[in-house]
């Protein structure tokens, strides 16, 4: 079940998650009913529920025979995010100062992996960002983009769609609808192909003669449309 995988993000496992799900659909439920209504064996179901109650995700009712019922997955939520924040900046705290990147090449591959580099790069822009991907790319970091504007930064994008944003320079081009160009403060770009598969790759560098080439190319490109106008 998608909800389920889904749910293990927040620190649920498997089992942990069918049942939560049960108890949110049922209601309050012993031990025994929700190993029926799940069909897992009762001693998993009972190990399971202890970790829910334990993780929070669930409370006992204390009647003539204890009952689960599920806390709000507003409230499950909110509790891990800010159970992370908290560890993350304790482990940045802890963490050896890191080496400074270097000018080699990295390769990206799979869909989540790019998209996640993609935003990174886009909160990290200091000063300009150069973007050209397609339309439904754009419309998945919109919200970034904008953030970047507020903060004045400045953001020129080029996709094969028609596309508009406040505040941005936009360009029709005729782009390859899978194609990702990324250039930020001319000091790192991101190229490649974003495919919906396991198999999208897109190449991350800050190699300055691979920057510049990139570089280049948008600004010729965006000269080659500003003349067809």
């Amino acid at each position: 079940m998608h909800l389920v995988e889904e749910l293990t993000l927040f620190g649920l496992t498997r089992q942990e998650a069918a049942l939560y799900l049960t108890l949110l659909e049922q209601g309050s439920l012993t031990g025994y009913e929700a190993a029926k209504l799940t069909g897992i064996s009762r001693s998993n179901t009972y190990n399971a529920l202890a970790g829910l109650v334990e993780k929070g995700a669930a409370y006992v009712m204390e009647e003539n025979a204890s009952k689960y019922c599920a806390n709000s997955f507003q409230e499950l939520s909110a509790n891990r995010i800010r159970l992370l924040e908290a560890k993350q900046q304790e482990i940045l705290n802890g963490l050896p100062a890191p080496k400074l990147e270097t000018s080699g090449y990295i390769t990206i591959r799979g869909d989540v992996q790019i998209m996640d580099k993609l935003v990174n790069m886009i909160t990290g822009t200091e000063h300009r960002l150069y973007i050209c991907v397609p339309a439904e790319v754009l419309l998945q970091v919109e919200a970034y983009l904008k953030d970047c504007i507020a903060a004045g930064k400045r953001v020129v994008i080029l996709t094969g769609q028609t596309y508009t944003l406040d505040g941005a320079t936009v360009y029709r081009t005729k782009t390859d609808n899978n194609q990702i160009r990324l250039i930020v403060d001319s000091h790192k770009v991101l190229t490649g192909r974003i495919c919906a598969t396991e198999t999208s790759t897109c190449l991350y560098s800050l190699n300055n003669n691979l920057v510049d080439i990139f570089k280049e190319m948008l600004q010729n490109e965006i000269r080659l449309i500003q003349l067809g106008e």
